[in-house]
């Protein structure tokens, strides 16, 4: 039953090529078209598939990797650290997110795509003959939540954007936009027919689009709107629902080791629905033996460059590296270049004590030295507590730029988790001295990934009463959150959106695409400015918006496609 939500296409017609004569046959059945390609249920499956895998190529960056990092970094979360002496990319904001840089015009590309495939699904079901109710109720409500989903990302980056809704029969060049409000209008009336069609979360495969995720998608976009009430009645559906609840104890593949249920959430094979974890809204598949699916590279982007950490080791006085052999004490991941590297504010600055967000399950901040001879005085101390990393040269600032800051374990999970684009991960069969396995460092890690949590759409329910001046049911909502996290309770008179802002730092980070919940309030330039050493230093207020590709207007030669102020 999983294997038809998991094995996503590339398109309708790459998957219908198949024909009994000779390719040099004028016949017209080997012209596929919609019209011939989208006839049966299978046939509509598998074009469902493709707005999965739509989706799933933005989760897991599979699209250009600097395009997909974009959404994360040059934020209050995070920065380049391999661009910055000198500034390059969105290190240097002004100068290079522009109306031609690739950043915007690769997302701006990749949501119109998923937009134009639900369009071709949605208006040929009005004509399909062949497909029960029960079928076209199902495509037609996962179509409408993509193009919503799809939507709201464009209006909440690029503020109005064209509004498209029908199938396509060939190119146009007169789009205009529509207002941001009318962008988000068109979300609500999505989601509210996709809501009416699609089945509960208990009641679909694992990864498939339920009402539970599209009401969630639907709170954030009646925030947006002001529907504040609105907003509240639909996180509450959510929160209510008798089939979902947060994770509050240990459970799945590591329950019985140590560690924290926090750091359950992000193990291995631990996401899904089926397998217990009733907090996920939406889960995106992915799976190692499956030639459609492809891994999330975010691990090696965020993990840092450990690899070039060196000591001076005590006998010989010769730099040595601190990790034996380029493999990573305690499991953690060896192939971290030390991209995103994520900000002070994040590391240093938003914790309270006893977090378990925060616990060295789930943010390692030191590491135990390795890659010195056994007998030396160094092996086996520890680089931040016993005064190593303290001792780093001025000639080698990077080592605590790049190559040395904490690691965020839910993208580098425990041994054995880990698969190079080839293949498996080899563990060693030597146990690590320290704990776990030594295993080989890897560019792609294949598990599932939540595309939202039950814990997000209690800290949306907590912007909507702010928005409505009930702090303390704000507060309420944050602190189950927080009880759940082990710390100390928030006050009403602390809820506020850069409160809520600095708790979804907490909850969500390396999970929500921290630039689009930026953008979406307006707040992209004041956190930038305020918390990034690098972007901040040249964001300029215009950025709350993204600049509309220039592509796009050049190329609209029928109408004016007007480009967002300041750019």
């Amino acid at each position: 039953m999983k294997k038809r939500i998991i094995i996503y296409l590339l398109g309708i017609s790459a998957v219908l090529s198949s024909c009994s004569k000779s390719f040099l046959d004028e016949d017209p059945l080997s012209i596929y078209t919609p019209d011939n390609t989208l006839q049966t249920s299978i046939q509509y499956q598998q074009a469902v598939n493709n707005l999965y895998n739509g989706v799933r190529n933005i989760y897991m960056g599979n699209i250009n990797l600097d395009t997909y990092f974009g959404l994360y970094y040059a934020t209050d979360f995070a920065y380049n650290a391999t661009d910055y002496d000198p500034a390059a990319k969105l290190n240097a904001y002004k100068a290079t997110m522009v109306p031609s840089y690739l950043i915007p015009t690769g997302i701006w590309t990749a949501y119109y795509k998923i937009i134009t495939n639900a369009n071709l699904i949605i208006n040929r079901l009005n004509n399909a003959t062949q497909l029960s109710d029960a079928d076209k109720n199902s495509f037609l409500g996962q179509a409408l939540f993509f193009r919503a989903y799809s939507y709201n990302v464009l209006a909440n980056l690029y503020g109005g954007v064209p509004v498209e809704l029908n199938e396509l029969s060939g190119p146009r060049y007169d789009y205009v936009r529509s207002s941001r409000a009318e962008v988000y209008q068109q979300c609500k009336k999505d989601l509210q027919q996709a809501i009416g069609l699609l089945s509960d979360i208990n009641q679909v495969p694992d990864g498939t689009v339920n009402k539970q995720i599209a009401k969630h998608v639907l709170t954030e976009v009646l925030i947006s709107l002001k529907d504040y009430d609105g907003a509240i009645t639909s996180a509450s559906e959510v929160i209510s629902f008798p089939g979902l609840s947060l994770m509050t104890s240990r459970f799945g593949r590591r329950a019985s080791l140590p560690g924290d249920v926090y750091r359950d959430l992000f193990e291995y094979n631990n996401q899904n629905y089926s397998t217990g974890n009733h907090e996920g809204l939406l889960v995106i598949q992915t799976t190692l033996n499956n030639s459609a699916s492809v891994g999330d590279q975010t691990a090696w982007a965020v993990v840092p460059s450990l690899t070039g950490v060196r000591i001076v080791e005590s006998t010989t006085k010769t730099k040595m590296a601190i990790l034996f052999n380029a493999k990573f004490v305690d499991s953690i991941s060896s192939n971290g270049i030390g991209w995103i590297r994520p900000t002070n504010h994040f590391f240093y600055e938003i914790w309270t004590p006893g977090d378990i967000r925060n616990s060295s399950y789930n943010i390692v901040r030191d590491i135990r030295i390795s890659g010195v001879p056994a007998n030396s005085p160094d092996y086996g101390k520890w680089y931040v507590k016993d005064g190593y990393k303290d001792k780093v040269q001025p000639s080698d600032f990077r080592d605590t730029i790049r190559n040395f800051y904490p690691v965020i374990r839910k993208t580098s999970p425990s041994a054995g988790d880990f698969v190079s684009a080839a293949g498996p991960a080899i563990l060693t069969n030597v146990t690590n001295p320290f704990g776990g396995f030594l295993l080989n460092g890897a560019s792609r890690l294949f598990m599932q990934k939540y595309m939202a949590r039950l814990a997000e759409t209690y800290l949306l329910r907590a912007e909507a009463y702010i928005g409505k001046g009930e702090k303390q049911k704000a507060a309420d909502d944050i602190n189950v959150l927080r009880s759940r996290a082990q710390t100390t309770a928030a006050s009403a008179a602390e809820m506020n959106i850069d409160y809520i802002l600095d708790e979804r730092l907490r909850e969500l980070y390396m999970e929500e695409f921290r630039a689009v919940t930026l953008t979406r309030l307006g707040l992209l330039y004041d956190r930038d400015k305020k918390y990034n050493p690098k972007s901040g230093l040249t964001i300029e207020t215009y950025h709350n918006l993204w600049p509309i590709p220039a592509t796009e207007i050049t190329q609209n030669t029928g109408a004016v496609l007007e480009q967002n102020q300041g750019y």
